[in-house]
């Protein structure tokens, strides 16, 4: 099994490189920064190290739109996106991608 993550953005319709995400779990705090393909440049969760639980992906948006030079109230209506999730097959790969813009979003178990 292997947990990985992507995150596009919507307002400007590319890839969202630069978001700080962090996976909190069974296996502790991890952590990243996207690359310019709006991924990780490695699993959260390498395959071999699953551990079934409950976890949260957690994406530091407000601050990626902000860097972006987009205008966000104070506060802002989104500031983390936090996605709640369950491991219940060690062996399966989990990709969880975030499709985000300042004021929505969406998640789906990805391939």
């Amino acid at each position: 099994m292997s947990l990985t993550t992507h995150v596009l953005d919507l307002t400007h319709g590319t890839p969202a490189a630069g978001i700080s995400v962090t996976l909190d779990g069974p296996l502790g705090q991890r952590s990243g920064i996207t690359n310019s393909d709006g991924r990780l440049d490695a699993p959260l969760i390498a395959k071999g190290e699953a551990v079934p639980g409950a976890y949260v992906l957690s994406f530091a948006v407000a601050a990626y739109f902000r860097g972006k030079g987009v205008a966000l109230p104070d506060p802002p209506f989104i500031d983390v996106v936090p996605i709640h999730f369950g491991i219940s097959d060690p062996d399966a790969h989990y990709h969880v991608p975030l499709l985000v813009s300042p004021f929505g979003f969406s998640t789906y178990r990805g391939s």
